[in-house]
């Protein structure tokens, strides 16, 4: 079996593997050289690890398993130093290994600037994992800055993923509009326009003079003598090839190592792949083409005929939410004509350039809804004229002088060769083939294509093929009414609500068009939880539009009998309610439980006990737990700096003041907080509606997080110094979500939904955060009580005894 020597496990090298693995599983020995101490993950997707989004284990492509599973030697954390090209021999820091083939995909290196400080503590690249958990450990400090130098893609996504992360940060870009190399300037103007609103500073023909501080960075020092403060200071001013095993092993050089169209370089035995290659004098730093060399090289190893051709690229990008387009040539000339459509209101750009007749260059900014038709129309050469009048407008205006009545007709018109997913490679063609093989869903397309896999943003481009091509068959994902008792969906009913000022569920059936009388047991619940959480003082509570559980108070068991679980703050409790509990679980022959919220069940109550056991708890000073509710279930903590050698703060303390802040609090479904008092997350907060982790410089707020069905971490939403913030922010989001999410939506679903950015949006503005906090503190004091102590009144406890009962009482 032949020796096949890899050196780099980037994306590039890592997907020519897949096809080798794939094509011949025993064709070679392969050994993988990584300078990382790790295999490969997906670069592009570290900027989501950046901002909070995403895991590091999320973007991992080839985890130790895969390896195992394909055979694959893997020598992570050991960097080649030569390739003896006469011996066939590779050396690294722990010895030599021949080879029979070799494939060099070292990648490419950041370009530091060579300024005054730039080798202090504090600057670094945008390049690897280290980068980026430097990046985040400088984001943990509460009001920490960072400078990102350069203001392209790159360090546009650093910018974005540390204000995501809460810091201060400001981009320094030496020309004069953003992204100059794929951007006009109006579309780098909107693009400043829109990171400013999102509180990211951009100081554009910026030249930096000198990175400062005393044995760590400090500052940034500009030329014009301005001084910006600095934790962390992120290089973002482009990459290099990473060349130098190449080029000292004598192989043909220009910018990069030269390869021929099978990726083999001067020495038949050697081949590159990856941006440390040049072809036709060309570089490559987007994923695409690499992708398209990793194929052509998988198939020159096992001697099939493929050849590489460098294509026409275009740029698709989401930073920050913002929608950007860019192909071919815009720079203006005398011999091109410009068409240019704008729409100020909602922040519209597109420019078209055209030259003979043809369409040379496109830029978007804003809607880039029919980028890929316009991509095709580049790169086909078609000739225009005849729908020149309507062109900016799309291929849904062509053919009629008028919009299309199929909306999908965009899609319909794309050649088979038009592509659909640039990160992967994907054209038309391939999905349509997908769908012929069975594959009738995103999916399935994702998983035979793997469209959409890497970055997402072609998710709806990829749904339209299928719409396309299953037609009646294929159900576009949208949003369904609430109920059969009317066509509105649940954000219809939110908005109406309030727009209308709708206080009684009357008003919402007769003004809104309910199909049925007084709706039905789907639509009640959702309704009566809209009306009070938009109309606390005016609307009231109707316990015969809850679930069962919530209108007896206790959680029904598989047998009929009830589940009874006092409240204990912060999972603290003292001897006497403990006395109380046991007390209680003799009296009603329960059995008891340890809960994970830290609580104690008592289990197997009949229904008509429920008032009794309430009113014996009640005596000992303990109120429900709400364990029943579709609202604050628990908050959990550890025992914190009162008592642990590690706590930083008094994480329990904390967790018993947001408990008997949020306690009472109708939600749209449950929600659960955590309070860890270190970052060793005793109290599981990272899984939890909201959790807060203490930390020495204070508290990191995360929200969204997930522990049923779905398992997700949380995301950050800010970083704070004092408790009274955390309260503050947990507050705000908790009655965002009340005022916002679909009834029965975890807080998990709604932030995936509105976007978390957008949740920090509003948050972020002091003003919208503290009126959000009185609005729910408002509520509280129309809904914060104890219904168990209610429900023990005689009057009310009659309600829950048998029919019998009540029989027998009134014959008497």
């Amino acid at each position: 079996m032949q020796k096949l020597v890899v050196i780099g496990a980037g994306m590039a090298s890592g997907r020519m593997l897949e096809h080798l693995l794939d094509a011949a599983p025993d064709a070679f020995e392969v050994t993988l050289f990584n300078a990382e101490p790790r295999g490969n993950y997906n670069r592009i997707m570290l900027s989501p690890v950046l901002s909070g989004e995403k895991t590091f284990e999320e973007i991992v492509t080839h985890d130790d398993a895969w390896y195992a599973a394909n055979s694959v030697i893997t020598r992570f954390g050991e960097s080649v130093t030569a390739i003896d090209t006469a011996r066939k021999i590779v050396s690294s820091e722990k010895g030599e290994i021949p080879y029979d083939k070799l494939v060099i995909a070292t990648g490419s290196a950041p370009f530091i600037i060579p300024l005054p400080g730039h080798d202090l503590p504090g600057v670094v690249a945008y390049r690897d994992l280290e980068d980026t958990n430097a990046m985040i450990e400088a984001s943990a400090r509460p009001g920490a800055h960072a400078v990102i130098i350069g203001g392209g893609l790159l360090g546009l996504e650093a910018a974005a993923g540390l204000r995501l992360r809460g810091m201060e940060v400001t981009v320094l870009h030496i020309s004069g509009h953003l992204m100059e190399r794929q951007l006009d300037e109006t579309a780098g103007y909107l693009l400043q326009k829109d990171l400013e609103k999102r509180g990211i500073r951009v100081i554009t023909r910026a030249n930096t003079k000198s990175i400062e501080g005393s044995g760590k960075v400090e500052r940034v020092l500009l030329d014009d003598g301005t001084e910006l403060k600095a934790d962390i200071v992120c290089m973002a001013a482009g990459i290099r090839p990473a060349v130098a095993l190449g080029h000292a092993a004598g192989l043909d050089m220009g910018r990069a190592i030269k390869v021929d169209a099978q990726m083999r370089t001067s020495d038949p035995d050697i081949f590159a792949v990856g941006e440390c290659v040049e072809f036709a004098g060309n570089l490559f730093g987007l994923v695409a083409p690499l992708y398209d060399q990793a194929k052509v090289l998988a198939k020159t190893l096992l001697d099939e005929d493929d050849t590489f051709v460098a294509r026409e690229l275009s740029t698709k990008l989401k930073v920050t939410g913002c929608d950007l387009f860019s192909a071919g040539d815009f720079v203006e000339g005398p011999t091109r004509e410009d068409i240019v459509f704008r729409d100020p209101a909602r922040g519209i750009y597109k420019r078209l350039v055209i030259e003979e007749d043809r369409l040379i260059g496109a830029v978007m900014y804003g809607d880039t809804a029919d980028s890929n038709w316009f991509f095709g129309l580049i790169k086909d050469g078609t000739d225009i004229e005849e729908m020149r009048e309507t062109l900016i407008f799309g291929p849904a205006f062509q053919g009629g002088g008028g919009a299309a009545a199929d909306p999908l007709a965009a899609v319909a018109a794309l050649p088979a060769d038009a592509e659909i997913c640039g990160c992967n490679g994907v054209c038309k063609g391939d999905i349509l083939k997908a769908v012929e093989g069975g594959a009738h869903s995103l999916e399935a397309v994702r998983a035979q294509t793997k469209a959409s896999a890497s970055c997402g943003t072609c998710a709806g481009l990829v749904e339209q093929v299928l719409a396309v091509s299953l037609g009646d068959s294929f159900e576009m994902p949208s949003a369904k009414p609430i109920c059969a008792c009317c066509d509105l969906t649940h954000e219809d009913v939110r908005v109406l609500i309030k727009t209308k000022e709708l206080k009684s569920q009357p008003a919402v059936w007769q003004e809104l068009g309910w199909k049925t009388p007084n709706g039905c047991h789907v639509c009640r619940p959702a309704v009566n939880f809209y009306l009070l959480a938009d109309w606390p003082l005016e609307y009231r509570d109707d316990p015969q539009s809850r679930l069962v559980n919530e209108r007896n108070h206790a959680n029904i068991q598989k047998d009929g009998t009830y589940s009874v679980m006092p409240r204990m703050w912060g999972g603290m409790t003292t001897p006497d309610e403990l006395i109380a509990i046991a007390e209680a679980a003799r009296k009603y022959d329960a059995a008891v439980k340890v809960t994970g919220g830290q609580r104690i069940d008592l289990l197997g109550i009949k229904k008509e006990d429920l008032p009794a056991i309430w009113a014996d708890l009640n005596d000992a000073g303990m109120v429900s737990g709400h364990a029943y509710t579709k609202g604050l279930r628990t908050v959990k903590t550890c025992v914190g700096s009162d008592w642990c050698r590690f706590g930083t703060q008094d994480s329990t303390g904390l967790g018993i003041k947001l408990e008997k802040r949020l306690w009472g609090s109708w939600t749209p479904h449950k929600v659960k907080l955590g309070v860890s008092g270190c970052p060793r997350n005793c109290a599981e907060a990272t899984c939890k509606d909201v959790g807060i982790i203490c930390v020495d410089s204070g508290y990191q707020v995360g929200v969204a997080g997930a522990a049923g069905m779905d398992v997700k971490e949380t995301e950050r939403l800010v970083d704070v110094a004092s408790e009274e913030e955390a309260i503050e922010w947990t507050v705000a989001f908790v009655q965002l979500y009340r005022e916002h999410a679909k009834y029965l939506d975890r807080p998990y679903k709604w932030v995936a939904k509105v976007g978390l950015d957008w949740v920090k949006d509003v948050l972020a503005d002091e003003s919208r955060r503290k009126s959000l906090v009185e609005r729910f503190d408002l509520s509280q004091t129309v809904y914060q009580k104890d219904p168990w102590a209610e429900r023990a009144a005689p009057a009310e406890a009659r309600k829950f005894q048998p029919l019998a009962d009540f029989t027998q009482e009134a014959a008497e």
